[in-house]
């Protein structure tokens, strides 16, 4: 009849196993111990008191636990972790070192990952109820968070990089405008040395872009990583400003003439956004289209277009792409020279 051995572990709890019947190796040929030698004597001598490691050791824990009581050692407290796993189509597998980037710290120093939003995420796999504390903690420090073993999950978790970018997200948009900055020209000055020079060149430009939708009740989201923010404030700079895409097809070239042409006669950079608009929504009605959303909704044959239509050219011509934060916002970081070069160009 086998015996079997009880082992707690601080994340599964009490696991059963039958005693260990293996004559296993513990010194090879050449004298070097094997891992299961150098595990117990290794720990023993290093006061060990918890071993966190894989899954993938539970079928060698009744060796483990049996060396630690043969040699008269104090076991450790062990704890299993889960496997990490992915979405591989519509199937999950194991995060592999060879396949998936994600399992290298460096790839989140290239793509320009801040510690900060690594460790938010990390510890939503980690705990179980890391999430419902930070929503109840929105101002503390995640080295606040009272991390324990016995929260972490026993099954395989779920590395999902669309969550990390979503808390990424949150995580950048709370820094002032001024860490935004520093953080991301430190980054450019190891990854990406000539957009560090933009950087440089342009810093009291950047910090006003950074400001849009920074201080407002619903806080833009723009950023997700260093690496993406070369490409997100790239509208923003001389250097790197390119037209990333087309016009609005459905307006006459005639229209987008006329339109651009009108709003660079009547423009005023003194004037407040709500002025500004109103003389946007005045050209709008001069050329035909319609102002007022729900008029239009509710009978568009009896307009040329919408004022959407409209503004997404300007958005267009002035930022080179139609999602890009509030373009007067954005018009008035550029300044007046910039704004009307680069529709002058268009027209």
């Amino acid at each position: 009849m086998r015996i079997i051995v009880t082992v707690y572990d601080a994340i599964r709890g009490d696991l059963k196993f039958p005693e260990n019947t293996m004559d296993f190796v513990l010194l090879k040929s050449d004298g070097i111990p094997t891992y299961h030698f150098a595990h117990v004597v290794d720990d023993h001598l290093m006061r060990t008191t918890h071993v966190i490691r894989g899954e993938e050791w539970l079928p060698s824990l009744p060796m483990h636990v049996q060396l630690f009581d043969t040699l008269g050692f104090k076991r450790p407290v062990y704890c299993h972790t889960a496997t990490l796993m992915k979405m591989d189509g519509n199937s999950k597998r194991k995060l592999s070192k060879r396949k998936d980037p994600e399992l290298a710290l460096a790839y989140y120093q290239k793509e320009g990952y801040i510690p900060e939003a690594m460790w938010n995420y990390l510890l939503t796999i980690l705990n179980s109820d890391y999430e419902e504390w930070r929503a109840a903690n929105q101002d503390k420090g995640y080295l606040e968070f009272q991390f324990t073993l016995n929260k972490m999950s026993s099954s395989g978790a779920l590395f999902d990089m669309d969550k990390m970018k979503d808390i990424s997200k949150e995580v950048l948009s709370r820094l002032t405008a001024e860490e935004v900055y520093s953080s991301f020209l430190e980054w450019a000055k190891v990854w990406n040395t000539d957009y560090a020079k933009v950087l440089i060149n342009n810093r009291e430009l950047t910090l006003k872009a950074l400001t849009i939708g920074r201080n407002s009740a619903k806080v833009r989201k723009d950023l997700i990583n260093w690496k993406q923010a070369c490409e997100f404030m790239s509208m923003y700079f001389d250097e790197t400003f390119k037209r990333e895409e087309e016009l609005p097809a459905n307006i006459p070239t005639s229209d987008k003439e006329e339109f651009l042409g009108l709003y660079l006669k009547q423009i005023d950079f003194t004037e407040e956004k709500e002025e500004w608009f109103n003389k946007v929504k005045d050209i709008t009605r001069q050329m035909g289209y319609a102002a007022d959303m729900k008029a239009y909704k509710k009978q568009p044959e009896d307009y040329k277009g919408s004022i959407v239509e409209l503004t997404n050219l300007l958005r267009v011509a002035i930022t080179g792409r139609i999602n890009a934060p509030d373009i007067w916002e954005v018009s008035n970081v550029l300044g007046k020279e910039c704004v009307v070069q680069r529709i002058k160009n268009i027209i």
